[in-house]
């Protein structure tokens, strides 16, 4: 066997440091190792546990795992590993199963080290092998790489889940007509530490509260043209951006998505914000969840401002205009976010399309955009179906705050046939409020129908 000299031991943890680099960049842990023999690396592994939702896949199994396999062996006699981080228990034990002759580690693990920090797997004379221990090599560049990696998480307020993206700030700089503050959540039960951005100006104690909710593929950018006439009016105006969408976080997979969590996490919001005197505005997605929450408690809204929406319950066929949307998504999956919305409001800028394509800098921040088409309640059975049913009994029966409903009557999807369907489900709802020019996303010409729902809704 090779006896290895300082040199060559701080080379090969410099490979070793090449891997948790790009273990970082992934996202992971910053841990990398590689196996060594007859002075050839040939192995490498790099943290990937969040990847491969696997707990025993840390950079030490999976570089000893493609060392096995290259040699044929499960026992690997006359190999070194060299990984920037001291083992944990579970690395070390296979370690000592694969018969290595040296294990090389970089910084010290004081909470997990199973090398000689926390507990000490290779000073045990009883076992059948017994493998040599160098700690400390490049300890200081090892260490500094997890600290690099960590400290924005410990110094940010709002930290970002390992299964999550986050819209870069810049992304969302000088757009035309959205000058409010954001603000954030991250502690709502419902959704486990992901960030959800919201807008929320006005008086606290204001005599109308317009929680305006948005759908898909938009974000509060959408209510743009509406909020200053209730701002206007002395009113309070609250628009989240839903999980996915907007400046909220953005969960990599797109299983995340369900029903059920995106509606409870809007009534954690609401409890959190603790929001009275509500007037429930809807359209598109936000509809389908948004007309599901009053009744979990009726006291808080005084009114309902709906726009080219439905309540998915699963009993009626979904219209022809849905379908050929939802296999548009499926067949065009990177499409252009901005183009969609300028099809149907061909007055808007290039910089008001770019603000819709803002949230999506690439195909990995996309994954709202391909779940929420196909989870639409299709049938009785289907997810949401059920409280759905619950809520249309709730508008039909139980409603006791006053309604507005305005229709672009351009939309191919959910337009004036399916509204009217609708509207006859909504006790007390009034004739709508019809725009000949509007399409589907009717907030664009939404300047209209705020003045129009400030006449309506009376404090």
């Amino acid at each position: 066997m090779t006896v290895d000299t300082p040199s060559q031991d701080a080379h090969w943890m410099g490979l070793a440091l090449d891997q948790a680099r790009l273990a970082a960049a992934a996202g992971e842990v910053p841990v990398g190792a590689v196996v060594v023999k007859d002075d050839q690396v040939i192995a490498t592994g790099r943290n990937a546990p969040i990847a491969s939702h696997d707990p025993t896949a840390h950079a030490e199994v999976m570089a000893l795992r493609e060392a096995a396999r290259l040699l044929g062996n499960y026992r690997l006699e006359g190999c070194s590993l060299y990984v920037t981080l001291e083992p944990c228990a579970m690395c070390s034990g296979a370690m000592l199963h694969a018969r290595l002759d040296r294990v090389v580690f970089g910084a010290p693990d004081p909470r997990t080290g199973a090398a000689g920090s926390v507990l000490n797997l290779f000073d045990h004379a009883q076992l059948n092998h017994q493998t040599q221990v160098t700690g400390g090599v490049l300890a200081e560049e090892c260490g500094q790489l997890l600290k690099d990696f960590f400290r924005p998480k410990r110094m940010n307020l709002h930290p970002l889940r390992e299964d999550a993206l986050r819209t870069p700030d810049e992304a969302f700089t000088d757009l035309p007509d959205y000058p409010w503050q954001p603000r954030y959540v991250s502690d709502l039960p419902s959704i486990a530490g992901l960030r959800m951005h919201y807008l929320d100006e006005g008086d606290a104690n204001a005599p109308l509260t317009w929680l305006c909710l948005h759908g898909n593929p938009a974000w509060s950018y959408l209510y743009r043209k509406m909020i200053p006439i209730w701002l206007a009016a002395g009113h309070r105006v609250v628009a989240p951006d839903l999980i996915g969408f907007g400046k909220s976080d953005k969960p990599k997979k797109d299983s995340f998505h369900q029903f059920e969590t995106h509606r409870q996490s809007l009534l954690d919001l609401i409890e959190r914000l603790d929001l009275q005197r509500v007037v429930l505005v809807v359209q598109d997605w936000g509809g389908i969840l948004g007309l599901t929450l009053p009744m979990a408690a009726p006291e808080r809204y005084k009114g309902l401002l709906v726009m080219n929406t439905t309540l998915a319950t699963g009993e009626q066929p979904l219209s022809p205009g849905f379908l050929a949307w939802r296999d548009w998504c499926q067949s065009q999956p990177l499409f252009d976010v901005g183009k969609l919305f300028k099809r149907g409001n061909p007055g808007m800028t290039p910089q008001e399309t770019a603000a819709y394509n803002a949230p999506f800098p690439d195909k990995g921040y996309r994954a709202a955009l391909r779940a929420f088409p196909p989870m639409v309640p299709e049938f009785a059975d289907s997810p949401g179906a059920a409280i759905s049913r619950q809520a249309r009994d709730f508008w039909r029966k139980d409603w006791q705050g006053q309604s507005f409903m305005a229709i672009g009557q351009q939309d191919p999807v959910l337009g004036e046939p399916v509204m009217r369907a609708l509207q006859s489900q909504i006790l007390g709802c009034p004739e709508p409020m019809l725009l000949p020019d509007a399409g589907h996303f009717v907030q664009e010409q939404g300047r209209a129908i705020a003045q129009a729902a400030v006449r309506h809704f009376r404090p």
